[in-house]
């Protein structure tokens, strides 16, 4: 009997240390997997920092290439694709009008304006009777953008607030349209 006693006694034992090592590795492991997550968000947000950063260049970059076309009708030549019969001066300021909504746009990517925000943003820059006459002039170069993409959508999205705007009864433009719940929500 007393053979079994201490037999039982050391199965025990061994089980109870079989119990501790397991916590101690289940521990462990928790804590590791803890920190692998800690440092995936943190390469995530060194990712988004640097898309942001390219943004932001890409952007600045744009704004150079367009200004130069605004200013020097030699070099606007070379990314005029409007219609030959528009007026010189009318494309420039077309160009002056997508550097506009280019900005809009960088802001909407960089996550500085949610969708909502775009909306509200675009609905007081569609007021003016120029930036709806570059918009149209620019449809096709739109059309020829993925169907998918997020620049499409957006652009679909700005397509259905100038029909609205041009619909509306009201001289009160800005709450003619529906602006799109921010996403996410």
């Amino acid at each position: 009997m007393a053979t079994k006693k201490s037999a039982a006694r050391r199965l025990g034992s061994v089980a109870a240390g079989l119990v501790l090592a397991t916590a101690g590795m289940t521990l462990a492991a928790r804590r590791s997997l803890e920190a692998e997550k800690l440092q995936l968000r943190r390469l995530e947000l060194e990712e988004l920092t640097s898309r942001r950063r390219a943004l932001a260049h890409q952007q600045r970059m744009h704004w150079e290439l367009l200004s130069r076309a605004i200013d020097n009708p030699a070099l606007a030549a070379v990314i005029d694709t409007y219609d030959p019969a528009i007026p010189a001066e009318r494309r420039r300021q077309y160009f002056y009008a997508n550097a506009w909504y280019i900005n809009l746009y960088h802001l909407y990517r960089a996550g500085l304006l949610d969708q909502e925000e775009f909306y509200g943003h675009a609905r007081e820059l569609f007021q003016n009777p120029l930036m709806r006459e570059y918009w149209d002039a620019s449809k096709a170069q739109r059309a020829t953008l993925k169907t998918s993409s997020d620049e499409a959508r957006i652009g679909r999205m700005v397509d259905s607030l100038i029909r609205d705007l041009d619909e509306a009864d009201t001289d009160e433009w800005w709450v003619v349209g529906h602006p799109p719940s921010p996403e996410g929500a």
